[in-house]
Parts: structure tokens; C-alpha cells; sequence
């Protein structure tokens, strides 16, 4: 839910840690409030890789440029491939919509794929993300793998229709933007209700816009939070196909 931003996690050694120090005011208290879907998890995304509690292996490939060393997160990125594992936030916003550009610049025609397992995060981010899915001129592959929830799941349903995909066990979870006012004054509140409004109006032509159900029902539906098998997901339009493995169909997924 909309709420107060968490502690920063320590940086990786050789970075400062990402603490806001100054001091509390009516102007951060609004911008908090509107900072966050409900249901993202805490936590700061530190660089073009998701966080991990173990130490990435990298190998090293000899090419016709010699030899390279790489991490998991270089080669599927040489292979068109983006990894979205964390918190949507500014900072992965941005990483994401950089390797969008970048992959375009490379190659216009050639798909880029994005897999998704993510607990949601901003709106401000969300959109961003959105709207140079939408820019780019590639088709976007997206692929849910273990979840897309709040904003992760408008990302899924946002690619090319017909290469938007699930793995058998992942989940879809939709719901409104939602969070408490806080304090301050009157004409305050008013503005960040509005706002509210704004967004899940948005959020509502968004999702009505990527699937078979009409805004009446996703009206309905995002009122409470609501979760979705793959199957699920597959009858509601949020995805096109259900893979289990590769050798189901070799061109559909990377």
C-alpha cells in the first residue's frame, strides 16, 4: 500500500547508502504517500541486477573478439533478454527502460523479452516502464515467472498481444492503488484523494485495455485484491499462453 518508505538496505561495498536525511515536511509526506502500489515489497534496487544473498557466479567465453568475462545478467541481455526480479521503483524503472532503448537501437526488429517476477512497486515507475514498452518499436515478449503482482502484473499484460506468457505455477495479483492520507491540511487531502482518483482510473483503462474484460469489470475486480492462477490469468486476457517447458513450441519463448 501507499506507505512511508522503508529503511535503505546497505549498498554494495564501495557505494553510499541511498538515505533521504532531510528533514520531514507536508511536501515528502505527500510524495510518499503517492510512491507506492500495495503489495510492494520494501527494499532499494541497486543497479541493473535484482539483490541476491549469494555472491552471482560469472564465466568466461572466448569470441571472436577475444575473451569475455560475463554474469547471468550480461548474457541475457546479449541475448535480448530483460530480467525485471525486483521492486518497481525509479531505479529499476529506469534500468529497464534504458536496456528497452539500448535493445532497440541494436536491432528495431528483433523482439526483446522481459521476465517478470516482481511484487509490484510505484506508479510513477509503472507508467514509465509502460510507455516506452509502448514506444520501442520491438515487439516486447513478457513471461511471468513465480509472480506479477500490482504493477508487475499491467507490465505482463502490456506486451505484444500473442507473446505474453506464464509459467504453470506463477501468479497474477491486480488490485487498486490504495494507501492511508495521513495528516495535514483539508485542501491537502483533497488533492492526494484526487489524485487517487486519477490513478486507478488509469490503472483501470490500462488493464481493461490489456485483456477481455471490460472496465465495468475491472472495476469491480481491483476493489479488493484479487489473485490469479495462470489459468486464471489466461481465461482473464492477461496472458496468451501458458509454457511449461521449451520444447512445447521452440519459437515461442526465448
Amino acid at each position: 500500500m501507499f506507505r512511508e518508505a522503508a529503511a535503505p538496505v546497505p549498498d554494495r561495498p564501495g557505494h553510499a547508502n541511498r538515505r533521504d536525511t532531510s528533514p520531514p515536511n507536508a511536501t515528502r509526506t505527500v510524495n510518499t504517500l503517492m510512491s507506492n502500489f500495495p503489495g510492494a515489497a520494501s527494499g532499494m534496487y541497486e543497479g541493473p541486477r535484482p539483490d541476491s544473498r549469494y555472491v552471482i557466479p560469472r564465466f568466461v567465453e572466448r569470441t571472436s573478439q577475444g575473451i569475455r568475462e560475463y554474469d547471468p545478467y550480461a548474457k541475457l541481455f546479449e541475448e535480448r533478454v530483460i530480467f525485471l526480479g525486483v521492486q518497481i521503483d525509479d531505479a529499476s524503472a529506469n534500468d529497464v527502460m534504458a536496456q528497452l532503448l539500448c535493445l532497440e537501437s541494436m536491432d528495431p526488429d528483433r523482439d526483446i523479452s522481459i521476465y517478470i517476477n516482481s511484487p509490484g512497486g510505484d506508479m510513477t515507475a509503472l507508467t514509465a516502464i509502460y510507455d516506452t514498452m509502448q514506444f520501442v518499436k520491438p515487439d516486447i515478449q513478457t513471461v511471468c515467472m513465480g509472480q506479477a503482482a500490482s504493477a508487475a502484473a499491467i507490465l505482463l499484460a502490456a506486451g505484444t498481444p500473442g507473446k505474453r506468457m506464464a509459467l504453470p505455477n506463477s501468479r497474477v495479483l491486480i488490485h487498486q492503488p490504495a494507501g492511508s492520507t495521513g495528516r495535514g491540511q483539508l485542501s491537502d487531502l483533497e488533492i492526494i484523494a484526487n489524485e487517487f482518483t486519477r490513478m486507478r482510473e488509469q490503472l483501470e483503462n490500462m488493464l481493461a485495455k490489456h485483456s477481455n474484460r471490460d472496465l465495468e469489470q475491472v472495476r469491480e475486480d481491483i476493489e479488493r485484491d484479487k489473485i490469479l492462477t495462470a489459468e486464471e490469468a489466461l481465461e482473464y486476457g492477461i496472458v496468451d499462453q501458458i509454457i511449461s517447458t521449451r520444447k512445447m513450441n521452440n519459437a515461442a519463448v526465448r
